[in-house]
């Protein structure tokens, strides 16, 4: 476990306990995979820059590619659909929605066109 003092963006024990096992199991001991974790919660959370990201987190450059590379093999997908699962689940809900809503707006557009449209305003 780390010694740096938490962050409100650091995951729990018990959401840690959840995300571990949708990781994959390579190299990356434990610990330090949810140190990486938990620097790009603290990026995607504050909107800093990498480089931006505090001393006390792994180096940014560690940190950045471990979750370049958890994008590139499709990790950060399955995290979201397996979570997204649980939390339906956990709710009584089918795991699975079964319906879609997309909400769409209708833009009022002029109805000059052309040259007149483009035209800047009169004084």
């Amino acid at each position: 476990m780390s010694t740096r003092k938490d962050y409100p963006t650091d995951l729990s024990d018990q959401q840690w306990e959840r995300l571990q096992g949708l990781l994959p199991q390579k190299r990356t001991p434990p610990e330090r995979a949810r140190e990486y974790i938990n620097a790009s919660l603290y990026i995607l959370r504050t909107g800093c820059s990498w480089r931006m990201l505090p001393h006390d987190f792994p180096n940014f450059e560690t940190v950045k590619t471990y979750f370049h590379k958890l994008r590139r093999d499709g990790t950060w997908e399955r995290i979201h659909h397996a979570l997204r699962e649980q939390v339906r689940e956990e709710n009584g809900r089918e795991r699975e929605p079964s319906l879609l809503i997309i909400d769409s707006q209708s833009v009022k557009t002029t109805e000059k066109g052309g040259r007149a449209a483009m035209t800047g305003a009169r004084r």
